[in-house]
């Protein structure tokens, strides 16, 4: 049987959790210079599933794809570190301003350059969109079926996938055909840790942007190890329409933003009486947030 070659979508999305007022720009786009980025939470559940079948099938490839700035290609060695075989970094001014409709779309293109895939992995959405659609988009343009909600790829043999999914009301186990596309929920288990052997071997892969505008000098490291060069592609390398992509392509527009600043007095202090508890459940009743 020939190993799975496996591909796992990854993002590098700003840390939610240090918003402020800077965080857009004047035209609605994310000011991702001003916070501090992160592997998308649920993509690295993903990761962990194509970890599991390449544990589980030896001959597995797995690689890494993520579109964005130079820096993004600090995921793909955070995908490394853990486990993964090698990455691509889609980078291009080109893609800049993309809604979920051009970026599935500029994946989408990326993927079929790359040739033979069995499974694609993906966290079902990102933390700076929330939108859950760029996988099913994915899928839908390439002509891939598609599970989402996953909780566990318990087998990819044969020809066929099953996999776990958790639903509102409960789970259910599913068989598709391969090729398939496969989200994956928060509710998946975590990603394992970096393995300090795979540390100590990637630590100096880049991407040629990296490279560029680095202090140091990696040519020579680079020529005597091919493994640390993280590949990366431009809107020249894959067969895309320009009106399709970034802006442009970009049916989604932000109309308006507003900076949300909770004040102390939209806070209420209860005294721990059954008065107040009587109080507040009444409250909430009234305003149906309960009941």
């Amino acid at each position: 049987m020939k190993g799975l070659k496996i591909v796992v979508l990854a993002k590098q999305v700003p840390d939610t959790r240090n918003v402020g007022k800077d965080a857009m720009k004047a035209d609605g786009t994310v000011n991702r210079a001003v916070l501090p980025a992160i592997f998308n939470p649920e993509d690295l559940n993903a990761l962990e599933q194509a970890l599991r079948l390449k544990d589980k099938y030896p001959g597995a490839e797995i690689t890494l794809l993520t579109m964005g700035p130079g820096r993004a290609a600090e995921i793909i060695r955070e995908g490394l570190y853990r486990g993964a075989d090698n990455g691509i970094l889609l980078s291009d001014r080109a893609f800049a301003g993309s809604d979920t409709l051009a970026t599935s779309y500029a994946l989408s293109c990326t993927l079929k350059k790359m040739g033979e895939i069995d499974i694609i992995i993906a966290g079902r959405q990102a933390i700076d969109g929330d939108t859950a659609q760029v996988g099913p988009q994915v899928a839908e343009k390439l002509g891939f079926p598609q599970i989402t909600y996953a909780e566990d790829v318990v087998s990819a043999e044969k020809g066929k996938i099953v996999v776990k999914r958790r639903l509102e009301r409960g789970v259910e186990t599913v068989e598709g055909s391969l090729p398939m596309v496969v989200t994956v929920n928060a509710s998946a288990p975590d990603c394992r840790p970096r393995n300090a052997k795979f540390v100590m071997k990637y630590k100096h892969a880049r991407a040629v942007s990296e490279m560029q505008n680095a202090d140091e000098d990696y040519i020579a490291l680079h020529n005597n190890r091919p493994y640390l060069n993280i590949g990366e592609w431009s809107v020249n390398d894959i067969d895309t329409k320009a009106e399709e992509l970034g802006l442009i392509g970009s049916p989604t527009k932000v109309k308006a933003i507003e900076n949300v600043v909770f004040q102390a007095k939209e806070a209420k202090v209860l005294e721990p009486s059954d008065a107040d508890m009587d109080e507040l459940m009444k409250e909430l009743i009234a305003n149906h947030t309960i009941g």
